[in-house]
């Protein structure tokens, strides 16, 4: 079982360190599928988003240092978004053979493709990482329940099934149904808690 993650603010400083291999992990086990995501909408294959993720890493890597967290510039992953999008245009621009910010009709149609971290691109962002730490926090406490208790969990609370026939299936009251959920969704929501720093 994974130890308890650290607040993201301290994630982020400890990124400021290229040894703190731990802090790096769990940044890209986190944020890796958020970037493949973009890469994905972007219209590029599995491995040229690889290849963007990477980038991205690098990226991020060489400024952290130079990150400023005053909420006033933005959020954190609004930052990551633009480095991402920012060079997702820059690959589908070099694509074309032409050169980055030349500001000929096919740049303004690539960069009308991909509007301000602001629009559509920044939620669903915002919704790929929501879901991401989801799964992130759930992966973390599976293994503090019972698996009962966890399947009465997951199959009324993500898979949508009518809590008397998981009941039914599990030998539990609908009552001990709707506990096991909710205590496996507390649980979850501390871990999510304690990335996000709140």
């Amino acid at each position: 079982m994974h130890e308890t993650p650290n607040t993201r603010q301290s994630l982020l400083l400890r990124l400021r360190d290229p040894a703190d291999d731990r802090a790096w992990l769990e940044f890209v086990d986190l944020y890796s599928p958020l970037i493949r995501r973009v890469a994905r909408r972007g219209g590029l294959q599995d491995a040229d988003a690889a290849d963007l993720e990477q980038e991205v890493f690098k990226a991020v890597a060489g400024a952290i240092g130079r990150y400023d967290p005053d909420p006033a510039r933005g959020s954190f992953r609004g930052w990551l978004l633009r480095i991402a999008r920012n060079l997702l245009l820059n690959l589908l621009a070099a694509r074309r053979r032409h050169p980055s910010g030349g500001g000929g009709t096919d740049m303004i149609s690539l960069l009308e493709a991909f509007p301000d971290p602001g629009g559509e691109d920044s939620a669903v962002f915002e919704a790929e990482y929501r879901r991401r730490t989801f799964e992130w926090a759930a992966d973390q406490v599976r293994d503090e329940f019972r698996p009962a208790t966890w399947q009465a969990f997951w199959r009324t609370a993500v898979e949508n099934q009518d809590p008397r026939q998981v009941a039914a299936d599990l030998a539990m009251s609908q009552g001990g149904v709707y506990v096991a959920r909710s205590r496996v969704l507390a649980r979850i929501r501390v871990k999510v808690e304690e990335i996000e720093g709140s």
